[in-house]
């Protein structure tokens, strides 16, 4: 099946309603059931995340091929792209078009990019690092103004706690990561993949296609706070990062630079900021914040 996504720049697009996008666990695309045993040798059948390659092409040049759960194919192109800084959040997309017996999804540009011509063929596979693949995605962030935001903790603590107890994957299956964009407390946009990478390039597509204005946003992720994750947050201009897990100290080295708030081991009472301490407004009383619960327990509540 083909599908084309019709898409144009921000100073064409009609204004279109942004959907509040949350995970869908029953989807069956999304999981399989296994057989196996346990640690008793008894018979278990349990749900697992099913990862399918996406191969991506901008007009003619095919990008790079990915390993997904393909669920948002359109906006992990879109987000792809504009985190690499192949596309410029001015450019003229005129279509995407996603081939579901292919395992394609074309972004199709009015003008030819400079990426074009230098790009070889690059596959990325399952695992959290992505790697940085282009040598001036740093000189994008550099310079970067984020906008002066303040985070309430007393939205942290809401934020945090919708996000555990939303069905997710995560829930049904595991081995999968989350990331989530919110306004104050509230979830708008959460995506799910086997990469953190791919969920956080979902979500820049989805605000880019929807023109979400990120300036008062706040960026949570289930993941580790890296130099990626902290370049990504910073090329949508979203000016506050969080997360359950914990830091790098290139990830933390970036943050302070470009003035982002960086929040990491965000569980239950507890959460540390490395960097933007001063956009936090502490208003909420920690008498009133309940535990996490071990059923919401993400991977690496134990180890940070």
């Amino acid at each position: 099946m083909t599908e084309a996504i019709q898409t144009k720049p921000k100073s064409a697009r009609k204004d279109l309603p942004a959907p509040r996008v949350m995970p869908d666990p029953q989807n069956p695309r999304l999981t399989e059931r296994v057989m196996g045993i346990d640690q008793t040798g008894a018979p278990i059948e349990i749900s697992v995340p099913v990862e399918r390659p996406l191969t991506l092409y901008l007009n003619s040049q095919e990008i790079v091929t990915m390993m997904t759960i393909n669920d948002y194919p359109e906006y992990l192109a879109l987000g792809y792209l504009l985190n690499q800084n192949m596309l410029k959040p001015d450019d003229v997309v005129t279509e995407v078009v996603y081939d579901d017996d292919l395992q394609v999804v074309v972004v199709y540009t009015e003008r030819g990019t400079n990426f074009e011509e230098k790009l070889k063929k690059k596959t990325l596979t399952s695992g959290c690092a992505q790697g940085t693949a282009f040598g001036d995605l740093m000189e994008a962030i550099e310079g970067a103004i984020l906008p002066s935001a303040k985070l309430r903790t007393s939205w942290l603590y809401q934020m945090t706690h919708a996000i555990n107890t939303a069905p997710s994957l995560y829930l049904e299956a595991g081995a999968i990561h989350g990331c989530v964009l919110c306004k104050e407390g509230e979830p708008v946009c959460y995506m799910e993949d086997v990469g953190r990478h791919n969920a956080v390039d979902k979500i820049a597509g989805w605000a880019w296609r929807h023109k979400v204005d990120v300036a008062d946003k706040i960026m949570y992720t289930t993941g580790r706070l890296t130099s990626e994750m902290v370049i990504k947050t910073v090329r949508m201009g979203i000016p506050i990062l969080v997360s359950r897990s914990g830091f790098t100290a290139w990830g933390v080295e970036l943050a302070r630079q470009v003035g982002l708030t960086l929040i990491g081991r965000t569980k239950g009472k507890r959460f540390i900021a490395l960097s933007g301490q001063e956009r936090i407004v502490f208003d909420q009383s920690l008498e009133f914040v309940a535990e996490e619960s071990a059923r919401h327990r993400r991977k690496g509540s134990d180890d940070d």
